[in-house]
């Protein structure tokens, strides 16, 4: 059973910064995609960042510019740095990973990890 292991929310003001981290407990035959989500306090789901198996990266229109999505394949971890945060990016982040098995492919997510962000 893959696990993902959150770290790194906590509290900001306005224009710091956090980067969260995000580990699996195992790959299987490799990791096909990756992405972070928030839910906002509105119950608002969102895409924030995502990356595929090759590597290419796409932003929420709202985060571009200031989120950065990683990934170390050797340590099975994905990251999100979030620079010049705003009050309006507080929310519950969740990182994902699309994982190959040889009995297919499965979505994997994390445990959520609260941001606030004040002004």
């Amino acid at each position: 059973q893959v696990r993902l292991a959150e770290s790194g929310g906590g509290s900001v003001q306005a224009g710091g910064s956090l980067r969260f981290s995000c580990a699996a407990s195992e790959i299987g035959l490799g990791i096909l995609g990756l992405a972070w989500h928030r839910q906002t306090p509105k119950n608002e789901r969102e895409l924030v960042a995502s990356m595929s198996g090759r590597g290419r990266t796409t932003y929420g229109d709202s985060v571009k510019g200031r989120f950065a999505i990683s990934r170390n394949s050797a340590e099975k971890t994905m990251y999100l740095q979030m620079n010049n945060l705003k009050p309006e990016d507080t929310a519950t982040y969740y990182c994902m990973m699309t994982i190959d098995h040889d009995v297919g492919y499965h979505d994997y997510w994390g445990q959520g990890i609260q941001v606030t962000v004040s002004s």
